[in-house]
């Protein structure tokens, strides 16, 4: 059976409710789903019950942003129980970070003649951590851009005019406090590190398995079946897990649709096992 590793919901930039979302996951016989939404676990109460009531595993997580220079590092973290702990309790002061950058998101977008508001992105967001694709919808809804895409494309995405960067964890606190708090740190879709060679992902991935990464998302909606394979393998060759996900967020990524990606993405369960095990052994 199929699981999905890397979803996120409402309470980040996702456009489904984290019940909608395990429902899906449910319906589409997935066997587990991972709810990681960004810098929060508010979701995972919703997600829990819906998860118990439709009889599949959920997966308790949440996606960190570390700071990277040469391009974009995130985590998954996986198993990650209780609402409080070592890293849950340090995401409140990056969800901190996330409404000053808000903030100045705004002001820069009606500095070049955008009619947005703070408390518009607020209301698409509901209950929610602020994230950039709330700002699309928003431009979408009030008729500035034609699209999300476009959105980011000439405004929001990073170098783009309305960026503005915003709190980040270093790498070696970020693996230090999830593992602190019992949980198993992934990277993230590893091709946004920046990286053009496989030297400088050999060099990168063996300085990170000495920090405390167990695992790499070798499993990704935009990787074909021989970037998987390659991806696993160096992640192996450093002690490393593959991890996999679609990376859904609903609408707010058209085409991308859970457990399967653009459509050929299936991440296999025993993936989730071995993760599991790697958990055990923290």
């Amino acid at each position: 059976m199929a699981v999905d590793l890397h979803t996120h919901s409402t309470f980040s930039d996702g456009s489904d409710q984290p019940a909608v979302l395990v429902r899906k996951a449910a319906d589409l016989g997935l066997a587990a789903v991972a709810l990681t939404d960004h810098d929060t676990v508010e979701g995972l109460p919703e997600a829990e019950e819906a998860a118990h009531d439709a009889g599949i595993e959920l997966v308790r997580g949440t996606e960190l942003s570390c700071e990277w220079p040469p391009g974009t590092m995130h985590l998954v973290v996986l198993f990650l129980e209780g609402q409080s702990g070592p890293l849950q309790d340090r995401l409140d002061e990056l969800r901190h970070g996330r409404r000053i950058r808000n903030t100045e998101i705004v002001e820069r977008l009606r500095g070049l003649g955008i009619d947005i508001t703070l408390e518009e992105v607020l209301e698409e967001a509901g209950a929610g951590s602020v994230g950039r694709p709330h700002f699309a919808a928003v431009m979408v809804a009030k008729g500035s851009v034609p699209d999300i895409q476009t959105a980011f494309d000439e405004y929001l995405g990073s170098g783009k005019p309305a960026y503005v960067g915003r709190l980040r964890l270093e790498p070696r606190d970020a693996m230090g406090l999830a593992r602190a708090s019992g949980a198993v740190p992934v990277l993230a879709h590893p091709h946004t590190l920046g990286h053009n060679t496989r030297a400088e992902y050999s060099r990168t991935l063996g300085w990170l398995a000495n920090l405390g990464l167990i695992g790499v998302e070798s499993f990704y909606t935009e990787y074909d079946l021989e970037r998987q394979e390659d991806f696993a393998a160096m992640a192996e060759s450093f002690g490393l897990l593959p991890s996999g996900g679609s990376d859904y967020h609903g609408s707010y990524k058209d085409g991308i649709e859970l457990g399967s990606g653009r459509g050929s993405l299936l991440v296999p369960d025993e993936v989730l096992d071995r993760l599991r095990s790697a958990r055990s052994l923290l």
